[in-house]
């Protein structure tokens, strides 16, 4: 297979393109090689041994079509498009909605239409995101010690809620969204969206505005190491109650995902999945900070500070996986415990 990956340098993609470069696919990936671990994760690619001109790494901005064009032209025609590309932080969407917009809209604006120029076979698929339904406050909530509950969604929110796009990020991607389902309406491109909830694992080099789930990790482990060498342990911050909700998926099962949605591409062209996983690996925030609490042996418990709660943010989304599992055969295999015990043993390794 030739495949393209832009971001193909971060934490998700890096996984994808690690899975096809493994079985001799030929893996060109773009980048603007910004993000922290993208060199990293770029020369863990590179030591795949793989065959010499499988991999190829563009540095380059998918805002920039003629580069975009150049890629296709020298690489191409592709026979799937995984768009990772993006910026991912709500909090920098609030700063710079201008960048913000350039880079998830018009840049999946252009990959959009170099695809169908110059890969008109390819299977596109994007990686969208939950935020694209706003921030849910219509719905009715119900409230435990630890975490907040949709009285009225037992299973978690399917692909039939409206969309809602609050905050320029929920703005940005909402748009390239509709837009890549559109393609495939008007001019026959197979496209599939996936909007994602919370994924984690290995190669995620978290920050405190992205990858929650890596970065509270991270604070935890070294929370620790400053008890074991007897210094002062620096809190961190978490906005709103801590008892917002999200459900887990390992990135292992977000590759198993992709590789089946190419498989059945027939099947999925020009449709939405929502993806998690699921309301078996729902989480808040404070009870998956007993649970690093817990695999950690720490006799002390997090310390954290709080801070107001962020602009449109969801008290709870928790994907419902029904459709997912219906039309591609899909499910998560890997539970939080088993996934978090060894995203810790990634990060102390790094």
């Amino acid at each position: 297979m030739n495949i393209l990956i832009t971001g193909g340098c971060g934490f998700l993609g890096s996984n994808i393109a690690a899975s096809y470069l493994q079985e001799g696919s030929r893996v060109t990936i773009i980048d603007r090689m910004l993000k922290r671990g993208c060199w990293e994760n770029f020369h863990w690619l590179e030591g795949m041994r793989c065959r010499p001109g499988c991999l190829e790494l563009v540095q380059t901005d998918i805002a920039e079509i003629g580069s975009l064009e150049d890629v296709f032209s020298r690489r191409g025609p592709f026979d799937y498009v995984c768009h990772f590309a993006g910026q991912v932080a709500m909090t920098f969407s609030m700063k710079d909605p201008i960048a913000d917009f350039r880079t998830n809209a018009l840049g999946t604006m252009n990959l959009l239409e170099v695809s169908r120029r110059k890969s008109p076979d390819c299977f596109f698929a994007f990686s969208s995101t939950n935020k694209v339904y706003g921030d849910l406050k219509h719905l009715r909530y119900g409230e435990t010690e630890t975490r907040y509950c949709l009285l009225d969604y037992p299973k978690g929110i399917d692909e039939s809620m409206s969309v809602d796009f609050a905050s320029p990020y929920g703005c940005s991607k909402g748009c390239a969204d509709q837009y890549v389902k559109d393609w495939y309406r008007n001019f026959g491109l197979e496209t599939v969206v996936f909007r994602h909830s919370s994924i984690y694992g290995q190669r995620q080099y978290a920050t405190e505005d992205q990858g929650w789930v890596g970065w509270s990790t991270t604070q935890a482990i070294q929370q620790q190491r400053c008890r074991l060498e007897g210094s002062s342990v620096k809190p961190f911050a978490i906005s709103g109650s801590g008892k917002q909700v999200r459900d887990l998926l390992d990135s292992r099962d977000l590759v198993a995902l992709y590789r089946q949605a190419f498989q059945h591409r027939q099947q999925c062209a020009g449709e939405v999945f929502n993806i998690g996983g699921g309301i078996r690996n729902s989480v808040s925030m404070l009870e998956l900070f007993q649970m690093l609490e817990d695999l950690l042996g720490m006799n002390q418990g997090l310390v954290f500070d709080k801070l107001p709660r962020r602009q449109s943010d969801q008290d709870f989304f928790v994907a419902d996986i029904d459709k997912a599992e219906r039309v591609l055969g899909w499910s998560p295999s890997i539970g939080v415990l088993e996934g978090l015990t060894q995203m810790i043993q990634w990060v102390q390794g790094i």
